[in-house]
């Protein structure tokens, strides 16, 4: 999750499209031509709701020439010719295969593919160095919509015949997964100097993993129509994976799981129950792990004052009378957030953001904190605070790196701010899709972690959220007997579980878990996929 340190998500240009949401329910209005004059915009609001906007708008200058205004012209890019790849797959082709199951025949796969294609290219370790496993990375492509999604795959380093599959998915919305990579837990870090730095603890170590730049126009991946909401992103992914495991079939019959931080806590459950809704499937998915998510804003924003006012296990870094303000201001940011779960509208989800993160992000962030990690300050704004985020653009635009991948795109931005902005002004950042969970933890196990020195998706508010969560057996999950978390003779966080939900503290960590705890957080990841903590 990415907050514009300008103005809390509201920078410059942004849009707001039409977009089919039916997941969750609701009424899914959106204004319809984000190229109107302004004043049609405004008076195209139903009249309940333009009262609350304008108040937005005192609240943020500039507030509907934002909302009104165009997004950015899609990202330079040169397509290669199919020559140049060593898979091309057909998603009409794969559509059209039937089998019969019990003298009934159907399709192998449901869902609509016929649109899709996947490229797949082997990337020679010697070339980059990353990792001495095999690679493969390349496009998944939606000609029909123009859009074209990157990704990249290691194997386990391990036994990858046996070893299961992980997709590992960043947030913001906008962030690029390769963050992820050369951050958190991929095979290898970016030193400073631009050298690369062999990573002991890289989840491939026992699964192999795909690290895949989500949504369209994030990272390497790129398109003319860009996606603005979680629910259009997911059938993207179910195409992915179902073409991706259709031409690697060597790894489809192994337990595949699905991780990610930050806003995947929004991704990560439309996903799974969009890939959940194919009876038909090549998906082997076993389970499902969120860390450090934005899943039920109603419940998380209330854990902000707590934990920036030194309830979290860490010192205040707000002195009494903020945290006052916060405490007053929390009535109204869940009244707003209630009334965008009752609707999920644009019309009332996007104030519900807007007020909510300047009245309980907005007095920390002022602070000079680093929203990742209550323990420091932000010692470098342009780049998410971390420098290292640099690091890792400057490594990724080297030519030898851009050839070596097949990328499609003149360059890799680390997050990008458009796509962030899009997502918050089509309000998908206060929907309620933690209500997807229960009807999850029927079918799979799911895993909610965080890190305990992380401010902005917080341990406290996960925590929360989950005990909060209506479900058969939320009685036996709230009385469940918390258990250490160790690695050797280091207690690294603390663990409870019941039936197929969990939830885990790790200590001393920020937003990124794999970044601060790289020990304990695969020691966690790795139980967790051999099933310590489910039947």
């Amino acid at each position: 999750m990415r907050i514009a340190s300008s103005a809390l998500l509201l920078g410059a240009s942004t849009a707001v499209f039409a977009q089919d949401q039916h997941v969750l329910g609701g009424n899914n209005d959106a204004v319809k031509n984000p190229q109107q004059h302004l004043s049609t915009f405004h008076d195209e609001m139903p009249s309940a709701a333009r009262a609350l906007w304008d108040e937005m708008s005192m609240l943020v200058p500039g507030f509907y020439q934002k909302a009104a205004s165009l997004i950015s012209m899609p990202k330079s890019h040169k397509r290669r010719p199919d020559s140049e790849w060593d898979h091309v797959v057909k998603g009409a082709d794969v559509q059209s295969m039937w089998v019969e199951t019990d003298g009934v025949k159907h399709r192998k796969v449901g869902g609509s593919l016929e649109a899709y294609n996947l490229r797949a290219k082997k990337v020679d370790p010697s070339e980059l160095g990353v990792d001495k496993v095999k690679q493969y990375s390349g496009y998944l492509d939606d000609e029909a919509n123009d859009k074209h999604l990157f990704y990249w795959f290691f194997e386990s380093r391990n036994n990858p015949k046996t070893d299961p599959v992980v997709l590992w998915l960043n947030g913001g919305p906008g962030c690029s997964s390769m963050m992820g990579l050369f951050m958190e837990l991929g095979p290898s870090s970016v030193n400073k100097d631009g050298s690369l730095k062999y990573n002991e603890y890289s989840w491939n170590n026992n699964a192999s993993v795909i690290f895949i730049d989500q949504p369209v126009n994030t990272g390497f991946s790129y398109s003319s129509n860009p996606v603005y909401n979680t629910v259009a992103a997911g059938k993207d992914i179910y195409a992915l994976l179902t073409l991706f495991f259709h031409n690697f079939p060597e790894y489809a019959e192994q337990p595949f799981h699905i991780a990610g931080e930050s806003y995947a806590g929004h991704y990560i459950p439309v996903f799974t129950s969009e890939i959940l809704s194919h009876k038909n499937r090549n998906i082997n998915l076993q389970s499902v792990a969120i860390g450090n998510g934005l899943t039920d804003p109603y419940t998380q924003y209330a854990q902000y004052r707590p934990m920036a006012c030194g309830e979290g296990g860490y010192d205040a870094v707000l002195d009494e009378s903020e945290c006052q303000a916060m405490d007053n201001a929390l009535p109204r940011c869940q009244s707003l957030i209630s009334g965008c779960y009752e609707s999920e509208s644009v019309w009332s989800c996007v104030p519900s953001a807007i007020y909510c993160n300047n009245a309980m992000m907005g007095p920390y962030q002022r602070t000079g904190y680093n929203v990742y990690d209550i323990r420091e300050k932000c010692k470098d704004q342009a780049n998410l605070c971390y420098t290292e985020t640099a690091w890792i653009a400057d490594y990724l635009n080297q030519q030898k790196v851009l050839k070596a991948l097949g990328v499609e795109v003149d360059g890799f931005e680390s997050c990008n701010t458009d796509i962030n902005r899009n997502f918050l002004f089509q309000g998908d950042w206060s929907k309620p899709f933690h209500r997807l969970v229960p009807d999850i933890i029927k079918e799979i196990p799911v895993l909610i972690y965080a890190g305990d020195a992380d401010f902005i998706c917080n341990w406290l508010g996960n925590k929360a959220w989950s005990e909060a969560l209506e479900w058969p057996g939320k009685k036996d999950f709230n009385a469940a007997k918390t258990n250490d978390l160790t690695t050797g003779s280091n207690k690294y966080g603390e663990i409870k579980s019941s039936g197929n939900f969990t939830f885990a503290r790790v200590y001393q960590a920020g937003h990124m878990v794999p970044f601060n705890q790289p020990e304990g957080s695969l020691d966690l990841y790795s139980r967790w996929l051999a099933g310590e903590w489910y039947a």
